[in-house]
């Protein structure tokens, strides 16, 4: 096929050999002198070659501008999204706890409305409703309680979630229930929080309700602590209220008997805690400082100054990821949200759901409603994941690196402070109760008590103190243990000392919190479970 495509030469010395001798160096001049009468259909090619050159060398041109500006583009976006979450503002979860009308849903919404997130129409349809149900203080509530046996009842029941921003941080804020039925959902609020704002009604009889023995202010105060919420504003609200009438005799005695309670809750009252008055229904001392005329004892900042001040320990955002899952839905793939404890989650990253060791890839994440290339820790995310269904994800399960997996096991050391059991009950080995760690609810039981620490030897530094050679048997109220606990199914948490976050639990038993404790010491690496 390559020899027939050029025949044309093949006749070319035949002609010559035809020609004078004398005239053989005029031709050759001839011929170099004056070019050969082209064929016509290769004149056409010609011409049409000729005519596409300039086209092709534009075509190419164009596209390499196209290139250039695509390429140009690409890059001042990747650069721009890098400068905003360079200059994302800081983000911190902030729990409302307290006793059951303490005013928390009303304090986060009256938050909502001055922050500007809810408009002046919505207030007022709000306000109609509540006055159709002869509820007209609780308008501002129902911009929290967004169901109707919540609004029905005048109680909060899951934990509601809303979204503000100051000028420097922005904040997820978590209502939790106060009443005592649903303090396991108090306690999934909790564990996400990173600051507590504990609203304590300052109306005669209702802060003495909340603060006896059995009374939510108490628990709630004990189980922030517990669950990681290391620093705490209390804010003492309806001092509008006919009864109080912003009484500076009324503030100082509940900030004194609210002090040495939270002193033995472990709160540093000097650096972690703050006591402001406040009216969430009325907005006072809220956005902005009160005037005079209002109250003229109080001199010291706003709610929204002190939120702002508020400084948390970093989290790291190079470390192993840890993402508890506290829920998860269908929309395009497979969806979990949760809070990102440790590390940092970015778009195209591939990971393992935990305990069941499935192998994803991160398609997209979410951080409140904008998508962006990747989240730090401390963020709360939606985070589409593929290679892995819906159903094979549970509350509890932990979004974790590959080369650092979060620990799965199905028994763990724990060191607990026993606070109050229910009456005629023994803790000994054989002791069942409901565990909470992070997101975790599993039922659980004390195999074996290991020892008893006598707290008081320890902060005396008696380091010639011998440990006993029995095991206790028993133990009883305000005694703290080392214990082996067994869970059914695996689960996934790590050493209090290395992610504290996914380290500290509670234990209750029928609606009860009867310990809080910390883990000491997980399986080996490969193993659910200790070689006993």
């Amino acid at each position: 096929m390559e020899h027939d495509a050029d025949p044309a030469p093949a006749p070319a010395p035949a002609i010559a050999s035809l020609q004078p001798a004398d005239d053989d160096w005029a031709a050759r001049d001839d011929l170099e002198e004056a070019p050969a009468k082209p064929h016509p259909h290769s004149a056409a090619r010609d011409d049409d070659d000729a005519r596409e050159a300039p086209r092709a060398r534009a075509t190419q041109g164009v596209n390499g501008i196209k290139s250039s500006l695509q390429s140009l583009e690409l890059q001042s976006v990747v650069q721009t999204e890098a400068k905003e979450e360079q200059n994302r503002k800081r983000h911190l979860n902030v729990v409302f706890i307290g006793h059951v009308d303490a005013g928390k849903s009303t304090a986060g919404g009256q938050i909502l409305f001055l922050s500007g997130q809810v408009d002046d129409r919505t207030i007022q349809k709000y306000e109609k409703e509540a006055k159709d149900k002869s509820r007209e203080s609780w308008y501002m509530a129902y911009i929290m309680d967004t169901n109707e046996e919540e609004r029905a009842k005048g109680k909060t029941v899951e934990v509601g979630r809303a979204h503000f921003e100051t000028e420097t941080t922005r904040f997820t804020i978590l209502d939790a229930p106060g009443h005592k039925s649903y303090v396991p959902n108090m306690i999934s609020g909790a564990s996400q929080a990173d600051i507590g704002v504990l609203v304590i009604s300052a109306r005669k009889g209702e802060f003495e309700t909340g603060y006896e023995r059995g009374g939510q202010t108490r628990e709630h105060v004990l189980l922030a602590k517990t669950l990681g919420v290391s620093k705490l504003v209390v804010v003492i609200n309806k001092m509008d209220e006919s009864t109080v009438g912003w009484s500076k005799e009324r503030y100082d005695e509940i900030e004194g008997k609210m002090v040495p309670f939270l002193k033995s809750s472990g709160y540093n009252v000097k650096k972690d805690v703050h006591f402001l008055p406040i009216s969430g229904l009325l907005g006072t001392n809220m956005k902005t400082r009160m005037h005079k005329s209002n109250c003229s004892w109080w001199s010291g900042p706003c709610l929204f100054e002190v939120l702002d001040c508020i400084q948390v320990p970093l989290r790291d955002p190079k470390g192993p990821v840890r993402m508890p899952i506290i829920d998860k839905y269908k929309d395009m793939g497979t969806v979990v949200m949760g809070k990102i404890e440790s590390g940092t989650i970015s778009e195209g990253d591939n990971m393992l759901v935990m305990p069941n060791k499935a192998n994803v890839k991160v398609i997209s994440v979410h951080c409140d409603e904008d998508r962006v290339r990747s989240a730090a820790p401390g963020e709360n995310v939606r985070v589409k994941l593929s290679g892995i269904e819906e159903d094979d994800i549970t509350a509890g399960f932990v979004l974790s690196s590959i080369k650092n997996p979060v620990s799965a096991i199905s028994e763990f050391r724990a060191q607990l402070q026993i606070l109050e059991l229910l009456d005629n009950a023994i803790f000994t080995a054989g002791y069942k109760a409901v565990l909470h760690i992070h997101s975790v609810v599993e039922e659980c039981e004390i195999v074996e008590l290991i020892e008893e620490i006598d707290l008081k030897r320890r902060k005396e530094g008696d380091i010639k103190k011998k440990k006993p050679k029995r095991k206790p048997l028993f133990v009883k109220n305000g005694a703290v243990v080392v214990c082996r606990v067994q869970v059914n199914n695996l689960i996934c948490i790590e050493n209090f000392s290395e992610f504290p976050q996914l380290g500290r639990f509670t234990l209750r038993t029928e609606g009860k919190t009867v310990a809080v404790g910390k883990v000491v010491a997980v399986p080996p690496a490969g193993s659910s479970t200790f070689n006993v």
